[in-house]
């Protein structure tokens, strides 16, 4: 009798325990959800007054309440791809010695090091970047651009060492920490035999790497640039300080730009117009979409890796 009632009491414990898992589960999607509905009831009166237009014109008015997102979007993905060119092989080229080519006593601290540096807040390296980099660029890195690469069109303007390539440097310099984290992280699940094998046929340490350890963990490295690109995407009070703040669309990196983070940032506390509140919001609403399309897009890459690399 004692048993049966253990057994029913088991049964109930897990059921409520799945039951709760469930909840917890779902209300995510609630939550998201709701988000989303917030946002766009907000934004549609700016969504009423403008339609698709406000996606694809380039004014941004808040005198005669006229309005469009397309400098904004237009900054906040060039930045972001800005920083994932600068970052991806930096962090992997961290990851890869920390796993396979550092000492003990030094692999410790150095991985220290980058998991403090993801724990620094954005402002931080705002005004580092400010006071800091934004020089070093100014004085250094964009005259040397624009007198070697300057028949490319991305490295032409003026070296204000403000501008949309700073903005990418600092945003590399923030997710750099994250991916490499990761990507040390998903090193260290080779199964050590796989490697070894390769060491046996007389693989070199860059042949293992190269043709072993990276294609092993490719799904896991897209995982860990995506969730880079996330923290670009949405990146707020570092971007502010450097990317300039002006609505241009502009192909020369150099000159000053905005991003819907930056935008809302500068702007929505100053904001008294219904139709401005409005079209902030929408901004906001856009960044949330791209954010959704490029997770979701990051999911099937992975997903198809992982079945293409199981066939």
């Amino acid at each position: 009798m004692a048993l049966l009632d253990r057994h029913k009491a088991d049964r109930l414990g897990d059921a409520l325990f799945k039951g709760a898992a469930l909840f917890f589960a779902v209300s995510v999607l609630v939550l998201m959800g709701l988000i989303f509905i917030v946002l766009l009831a907000e934004a549609m009166p700016a969504l009423r007054a403008f339609g698709l237009r406000f996606l694809y014109t380039a004014e941004w008015d808040p005198v005669r309440s006229v309005f469009g997102a397309l400098p904004a979007i237009y900054g906040t993905i060039v930045s972001s791809v800005i920083a994932l060119v600068i970052a991806v092989p930096i962090s992997l080229g961290i990851a890869v010695f920390l796993t396979e080519m550092a000492p003990k006593p030094l692999a410790g601290p150095i991985g220290t090091a980058i998991e403090l540096l993801a724990a620094i807040p954005s402002i931080i390296y705002g005004m580092w970047g400010l006071f800091i980099l934004a020089p070093l660029l100014a004085d250094h890195v964009e005259p040397f651009l624009n007198n070697w690469l300057g028949f490319i069109p991305f490295f032409r303007g003026a070296p204000l060492g403000i501008g949309m390539l700073p903005a990418g440097f600092i945003l590399a310099v923030m997710i750099i920490p994250f991916i490499s984290s990761v990507a040390r992280d998903i090193f260290r699940m080779v199964p050590p035999i796989l490697k070894e094998s390769g060491y046996g046929v007389g693989a070199t340490k860059w042949e293992v790497i190269h043709q072993v350890v990276l294609p092993y963990t490719r799904s896991g490295i897209i995982g860990a640039v995506v969730l880079g690109l996330g923290r670009a995407l949405g990146e707020t009070m570092a971007v502010t300080f450097l990317i300039g703040n002006s609505y241009d669309i502009s192909s020369e990196l150099f000159n000053p730009a905005t991003s819907i983070s930056a935008s809302l940032a500068n702007e929505f506390t100053e904001a008294v117009d219904p139709v401005h509140i409005s079209s902030l919001v929408a901004l906001g609403l856009i960044l949330f979409v791209i954010t959704f399309i490029v997770l979701a897009a990051a999911k099937l890459l992975i997903r198809k890796t992982v079945n293409g690399d199981a066939r």
